[in-house]
């Protein structure tokens, strides 16, 4: 069986949430199915207090391999670089993540905050947390941009805020029943068959976005418009399966009217959260979105974008729901 053990940082425990949710596979069939044996989760474990000292300490002596190292949530490394802020079986957390790190076949960051930090990161970034080898966008991050795992990958990150269950438990279940090789990372270590189409793709009001039709105000977007150009939707440039795998089978944030956050990518939370950037489109000149889709000048962009609202069928400006 290929053993793993879970960790908790600085986080709000939503990536275990949703993989405790997790059905195709469920958390019990990764041990019945397909051979994860899980030694230690905070949430799922047996074991307390000393019983979990001595698990971590034989595994850190090799008298228990560990194949799969998952971490969720920051690395905390204050006040002043010790780490005391986040202490855990009698050492600062941060300590056994290195350890731990260094004696694993393969380490997994679940969620942003593990990733790269997430909000807790943000400036004044009192308890100075970071991800585990990005902080923000910058590479390096606590484990530094040369580390490599002993299977002879990078961290492998699986960012969302949470993180949905199915890129978990798919991660999870090809690293243990030896197919590490099918995961092929982007330049931010996300595994390309999750992250390489956008959160956009699938998107049930896709076509609104196509014909420059705005939703103007909340509520609008289960019916008509397109919640990027005024409402901060980042749909179409946020990396992310989510209208592809959808939450509970069922929907996403878009299908729902409300906009992507674009949590997946290493940037967020977006504009550092300051007043007036939240669900609200940043423009250039009050008119164009600032940050486009669209590859060519801003001018280029806003010639397409008028062209293509005069061209909007009749349809498109219509509410698509008769009460």
């Amino acid at each position: 069986m290929a053993t793993l053990l879970w960790l908790h940082g600085g986080a709000c425990n939503g990536n275990t949430m949703s993989f405790l949710n997790a059905e195709y596979p469920s958390v019990c069939d990764l041990v019945t199915d397909f051979g994860i044996e899980i030694l230690w989760h905070p949430s799922a474990g047996l074991e307390m207090g000393n019983q979990v000292q001595a698990l971590l300490r034989d595994i850190l002596a090799e008298k228990i391999p560990l194949d799969i190292f998952v971490f969720e949530g920051t690395v905390i490394l204050g006040p002043n670089g010790t780490g005391r802020y986040n202490m855990f079986a009698g050492r600062p957390m941060k300590d056994w993540v290195y350890d731990l790190a260094h004696v694993a076949k393969y380490v997994v960051a679940v969620g942003n905050c593990a990733c790269q930090g997430n909000i807790p990161a943000v400036p004044p970034n009192p308890t100075e947390s970071t991800g585990l080898q990005f902080h923000k966008t910058k590479k390096g991050g606590f484990l530094g941009e040369n580390f490599v795992s002993r299977g002879g990958l990078p961290v492998i990150n699986i960012p969302g805020c949470p993180a949905h269950y199915d890129w978990i438990t798919q991660v999870l279940v090809a690293l243990a029943v030896g197919r590490a090789e099918d995961i092929q990372l982007d330049e931010y270590h996300r595994p390309l068959t999750f992250f390489k189409t956008f959160s956009q793709t699938g998107c049930t009001r896709v076509q609104f976005h196509e014909w420059k039709i705005a939703a103007e105000e909340f509520g609008q977007g289960t019916r008509k418009g397109c919640l990027f150009y005024e409402l901060g939707c980042r749909g179409p440039l946020t990396h992310a399966p989510c209208n592809r795998i959808l939450w509970n089978g069922v929907s996403s944030k878009q299908r729902s009217g409300h906009p992507c956050i674009g949590c997946t990518e290493f940037a967020f939370p977006w504009f550092d959260l300051a007043p007036g950037t939240i669900f609200k489109t940043q423009k250039v000149a009050g008119v164009i979105p600032k940050e486009t889709v669209y590859e060519a000048d801003k001018f280029t962009y806003m010639l397409h974008a008028v062209t293509a609202r005069i061209a909007a069928p009749k349809w498109a400006t219509e509410d698509m729901f008769v009460v």
